[in-house]
């Protein structure tokens, strides 16, 4: 962009304005809970920052937080955090009417002029060479149609104007203007400043350049130590707008500040830029202005005119938004809770398939430790619809390391987990899907009798429909033979399963590999729970101690395994093979993570506290596996319910069955032999 070298008026772009959600949320619950017909001005808070793309402007934006919090009783202030870098602070005030007919009857030039007084005693007075934000102070006016969730505002940035205007004698970017030194250190100061907790959101500051060309950013306030130092001394200011052009709105009451505390004449100023939030000095500019303004400037009394109403599509009326289908609280909820999950998709993760995650039906069998954290983390990852299964009651010792209860769910005998769990997971995201089963599920090595055989195979039912109608199945339960029917149903429908698994401070987490008869897929299956195992499992409940009959482990190892367990989930929807995916292992040379968005889809993560270590492992499917071997398999399409029976009622049975009962005495003859073999006299012995 050339530079200017002839004298022209300066054209301002004006400020623009966005108003989130929350903010108007808050304002109804305000309206409806505090303040009720009472119509007097509200102070609020705007937010803007610099402009960080060539091609498009910052707004400034109101939030939630922009409006004082119901329960505030000593101030009526909205309470801000400062120092953010992306969030400059600049008050503003807000005329709530009652009324449809009381907005459009107001005053608004004086409304504006009352605004553009304060700027002009803060200029006088000084305040805003002490809080420079003070010089973009905004009004907004609104109606807020709280039957109709119909919202009718008007944005308004007070200027104070000159006359004969200022005329700009040169802008050019700011790499045209500085040398290749300069440039260095200006935007190294400029970072430096911007960095900083103190000074990153004080929109206005000095560009003090020495005649080593190196640059300081100061306070305005230190103006007058900057005079006569043979420094080169620029005015900068945070500009939000984007155009080679034009500078921002903010510099127009700069200049009046700069004219009327200073008496300058001439104004050298920074249109403070970034990109990617670093100084960008070829989307910045520098510019030149002449002010002239007549004698009444000095006079404290003497007002100048201002102006400043915000235009819509470049008329001068008002705007009107309709919430009536967001602004219900649930509705309200499900955006909240979708925001960060979309900005996912900007750029950290493009290819991130929400619509699998929210339509995905999970079983989580177990509603304990661990269950309750699969089903909160499942509900951040976009998961809609959760299935919990548990039979027993939310005990006193429960809250605290089981995150879905609190001390009421324990009166009275406690209420059944199932139950209580789905309450607390729609009071957390009304718009979950949740649905609680109390159910035991049948194991080995529980002997039924025979007047209960009935239930219990109407149980093994239940629990084979839960399943067939889930898209993914959690085994979260505290026993290993729990997990038996499970493994064996899912494995049966080519369902995912995730198991995770606690010790006192060990976990283990890992997805079982596709049934059996899923593909014709020569490649080796990854295996289940029970792949590695070589007894049937069994009662391991009977003849335990207290510590043993409670789930002992550090309180930290839950969230870790079940964390793990969701975003292994999470990579199985997003792997192209899905169940059929390979084990990988962290570090290796043979792994996809380069290829996936994810990353590395193991098969197990075994984990330590104790050592805070954690490793992936793979392990391959048993032809003798008790649970999702072939045989067993087939065995249970064969004969059903029946089978399940006699696999519950005969411990050994299962070892028969798949050979396990043969394997171990092979070893055991073998381990024999090699006794007998290596029984050697002492000379034959070799020290090593």
């Amino acid at each position: 962009m050339a530079g200017h070298n002839s004298e022209s008026i300066v054209v301002f772009a004006q400020f623009q304005s966005v108003v989130d959600e929350g903010f108007w949320h808050r304002l109804s619950s305000l309206k409806l809970n505090k303040l009720g017909i009472d119509d007097s001005p509200i102070p609020i808070t705007g937010f803007y920052a610099p402009c960080s793309h060539p091609q498009v402007s910052n707004h400034l934006t109101l939030l939630a937080e922009s409006l004082p919090s119901e329960s505030s009783e000593e101030s009526s202030t909205a309470a801000t955090s400062r120092g953010n870098r992306n969030r400059c602070p600049v008050p503003g005030i807000l005329y709530n009417t009652n009324t449809i007919e009381s907005f459009h009857a107001l005053d608004k030039r004086s409304l504006l002029n009352a605004e553009a007084k304060k700027i002009w005693d803060d200029i006088h007075t000084g305040k805003a060479v002490e809080d420079s934000a003070v010089l973009s102070r905004f009004l907004l006016i609104s109606f807020a149609d709280l039957k109709k969730w119909t919202f009718h505002y008007w944005f308004a940035f007070p200027a104070l104007t000159f006359d004969p205007p200022a005329t700009l004698v040169d802008l050019r970017r700011a790499s045209q203007y500085f040398s290749l030194e300069e440039a260095k250190s200006v935007s190294a100061a400029c970072n430096e400043w911007r960095n900083s907790s103190l000074t990153a959101d004080v929109p206005f500051f000095l560009v003090s350049i020495d005649p080593n060309s190196q640059a300081t950013v100061k306070h305005i306030k230190d103006w007058e130590t900057c005079q006569n130092d043979g420094h080169k001394l620029l005015f900068g200011f945070y500009d939000p707008c984007h155009l080679p052009n034009n500078p921002g709105w903010p510099l127009r009451n700069f200049l009046a500040l700069i004219s009327v505390r200073w008496n300058l004449k001439s104004v050298r100023f920074l249109c403070y830029r970034e990109n990617r939030g670093f100084a960008d000095l070829g989307l910045s500019l520098v510019g030149e202005a002449l002010i002239t303004v007549s004698q009444g400037w000095k006079d404290h009394q003497c007002l100048p005119n201002a102006l400043g109403w915000e235009q819509n599509k470049g008329r001068q009326v008002s705007r009107c938004i309709s919430l009536a289908k967001s602004m219900d609280p649930t509705r309200l909820a499900v955006s909240a809770a979708d925001l960060n999950l979309k900005l996912m998709r900007w750029r950290a993760l493009p290819s991130l398939n929400l619509n699998a995650l929210s339509s995905m039906k999970c079983l989580l069998l177990g509603a304990g430790t661990l269950g309750c954290q699969v089903a909160r983390m499942l509900m951040a990852w976009g998961v809609r619809k959760i299935t919990l299964v548990d039979s027993g009651r939310v005990a006193m010792s429960n809250p605290l390391r089981q995150s879905l209860y609190t001390l009421d769910d324990c009166l009275n005998g406690g209420e059944y987990k199932a139950t209580a769990a789905v309450k607390s997971l729609s009071r957390i995201f009304p718009a979950v899907d949740a649905e609680g089963v109390v159910m035991a599920i049948p194991m080995p090595g529980h002997p039924v009798p025979s007047q209960e055989e009935d239930n219990v195979l109407e149980d093994c039912r239940r629990l084979h429909d839960l399943i067939d109608s889930h898209d993914a199945v959690f085994l979260l339960t505290d026993t290993r033979e729990s997990r038996w029917l499970p493994t064996l149903l899912c494995a049966n429908t080519n369902k995912i399963t995730i198991t995770a698994a606690l010790g006192f401070d060990s976990f283990l987490v890992m997805r079982h590999g596709a049934g059996p008869f899923s593909s014709n897929d020569e490649r080796k299956r990854l295996g289940c729970y029970f792949c590695s195992d070589v007894v049937a499992p069994i009662d391991s409940t009977a003849n335990r101690t207290l510590d043993q009959q409670c789930t002992v482990t550090r309180p930290g190892l839950a969230p870790i395994a079940s964390a793990l367990a969701v975003e292994l989930l999470v990579g199985i929807l997003h792997h192209p093979q899905g169940i059929f995916a390979d084990g990988e292992v962290a570090n290796s040379s043979s792994s996809g993570s380069s290829e996936q968005p994810l990353g590395i889809l193991p098969h197990q993560i075994r984990g330590s506290l104790s050592q805070f270590s954690q490793m992936t492992l793979v392990g391959h499917s048993s032809n003798n596996c008790t649970a999702c071997s072939s045989t067993v398999v087939s065995e249970y399409q064969e004969r059903g319910m029946e089978f399940i029976l006699q696999a519950i009622n005969h411990p050994t049975y299962l070892e028969d069955l798949t050979g396990l009962t043969e394997l171990m005495k092979s070893v055991s003859s073998f381990q024999l032999d090699w006794d007998i073999e290596t029984d050697l006299d002492d000379d034959d012995c070799v020290e090593i």
